[in-house]
Formats: structure tokens, sequence, C-alpha cells
């Protein structure tokens, strides 16, 4: 019998602003960013993402020496995108994704996140366009996809990890299969969220299992199934339904995080885990001592010689 080799895979934990309630560049109930710097270091994460655009400095230098200060590094940028709209959007999209991106691979990231519109406003619940894709926007959606993981690793040296979410045509366990199965893997990766995946009726274990050469990132998340069955039943907005508090704190709501990580170790390859619990909007003093406590829970999750 060949003795096993422990493998030299990493799974890297950080955290992000949005685990701080922050969704905008610039809002008053959002704490300072400076204090979700000192904070998040403070929990005991040492990877964090941009979150929205222009929310941390833009400056390269600036935001550089503020993360070096507090010992963080940047693991992705985030951009939003409407690529089933076709190659009318692309010089629009491009616009947003290019300041993104060049700040992304300014701090040393390799990864840019890529979340697909909503197809109802997550503020009002106004139905914004059908929320089911066409034949021929599917063909849009996954060729602009493509196009755009070409363009953005070709100028910028970055990976997109598309992000399926709720309240957007990349959700449930079919649409997620038909995208990746549409999809380039050398030009398309997936993000998946793990909360935002059992919010659509996904099995994140089984999405690994099944996509594992496929997963190139993960936002560890959880959802309470109480609210969650509410929230299904009355049809409510994605954002009304992180304020009712359908997004929890680990180990608290499903899934169970443990067999996630154990499937995400299995694949043999290093990937960015970052916690990511929707609490838009939330007292500013709410945030820290959550994100402590799911610092310490992931801790024990890990594994003696692969701590988390």
């Amino acid at each position: 019998m060949t003795p096993s080799v422990p493998s030299s895979a990493r799974i890297r934990i950080g955290s992000a602003p949005d685990s701080w309630g922050v969704w905008f560049p610039d809002d008053p109930r959002q704490v300072p960013w400076q204090r979700f710097l000192d904070e998040v270091a403070e929990a005991g994460y040492a990877w964090i993402e941009l979150g929205p655009y222009g929310y941390l400095p833009t400056d390269p230098a600036r935001l550089a020496d503020e993360t070096r200060a507090r010992g963080l590094t940047v693991s992705a940028g985030t951009v939003f995108t409407g690529l089933h709209h076709g190659p009318e959007v692309w010089d629009r999209t491009w616009a947003h994704v290019a300041d993104i991106a060049a700040l992304t691979r300014a701090m040393g990231a390799e990864h840019l996140v890529v979340i697909p519109s909503f197809w109802r406003d997550d503020k009002t619940g106004d139905v914004l366009e059908d929320r089911t894709l066409t034949p021929a926007q599917w063909r849009d959606l996954t060729a602009q996809t493509e196009r755009l993981g070409r363009e953005v690793r070709e100028r910028f040296g970055l990976r997109i990890v598309v992000h399926p979410h709720a309240d957007t045509h990349i959700d449930t366990e079919e649409n997620v299969n038909r995208f990746l199965d549409a999809t380039d893997p050398d030009l398309v990766s997936l993000c998946l969220d793990t909360g935002h995946y059992a919010y659509c009726g996904g099995d994140s274990v089984k999405l690994i299992e099944t996509y594992g050469e496929r997963i190139g990132y993960l936002h560890l998340k959880q959802v309470d199934p109480e609210i969650l069955a509410a929230v299904v039943a009355d049809e409510v907005p994605f954002g009304p339904a992180v304020a009712r508090g359908v997004m929890c704190e680990p180990p608290g709501g499903v899934p169970a995080l443990e067999p996630v990580l154990d499937a995400a170790r299995a694949l043999d390859v290093d990937l960015f885990a970052i916690v990511e619990q929707d609490m838009y909007p939330c007292p500013p003093d709410k945030p820290f001592p959550i994100a402590r406590r799911t610092r310490e829970f992931l801790r024990s999750c890990g594994r003696p010689g692969s701590p988390l």
C-alpha cells in the first residue's frame, strides 16, 4: 500500500465588508472603512475582499499602506454584471470592470468575483425583468461571461469566479449546472457561496463533489431555515430577507460548514474561503463579536496539521 502523503493545499480563511453590513460605497448606516479594517484584523482574519468599489480607498498605494499596517491582504475584488443582455452592454460592463480589476491586481489578488444582475430590485421587490432567461439570453450570458474571463485574464492576470446569487438568473442547482455545462472551464470558474446556494435550494457538498474542477473560490455563509421558509413562502426579495435575518451566524444555520470544508479539502487545491454574513443594515457594534466568534468556530473545523 502506498503511504498517504499530506496535502500541501490550503484553505485560506478571510472576511469581507459584507460581514460588517457594507453593501454600498457610501452609506451613513455602514461602519467607516477604517473601523472595518481595524475590526476584521482584530477578529483574526488575514484576508479580505475589496467589497463595493469605493468603500475602501481606491488609490492602490494608500490601500496597500492601510492593509499592510493591519496585517491584511486582499483576496479578490467584486463586480456586478448583466451579461445576459448581450454584446450591446459590453462597453458599459467593461468600464465598470476595468477599474475594479486594476485595483484588485494592484493589491496582489488573483480573483475577481462576478455577480449576475438581479431580476428584481433587492430593496423594493420591483420586478425588473423575467426571472427565467430565454435560450438566446442563456447563449449571451455564457458567451459574454467567457469573453469577460478571457479579457480579465489577458489584461489583468485575474481569474473570474462567477457567484450564484439569490434573485439572479444563476441561482438554483438547475441553473448553476446549466451555466457550468455551457462555459469553458479554462475561462470560467465558480465562487460557491454556501448561503446563497442553500437559499436557492442547492446542496453545496453535492456541487463540490460533482463540479469540483470548477470550484475556484468559496464564500462561507449560512441561512436560517425557518426564516428562509417564510421568505420563500412570502416571495420576499433578497434585501428585505436579509433584514429579516435570513443569513445567520455559524454554526446556527444551514448548510453545515464542516462537510463543505471537508469536500473542499478533498479537491486538493488551494482555495480562499471568505466569510460573508449579509447583515445590511445593522447596528455598528453588531458585526465584530459575530466575526470573532465565527473565526473561532472555523478554527474548530480545521484538521491537525491543516488549520483553518
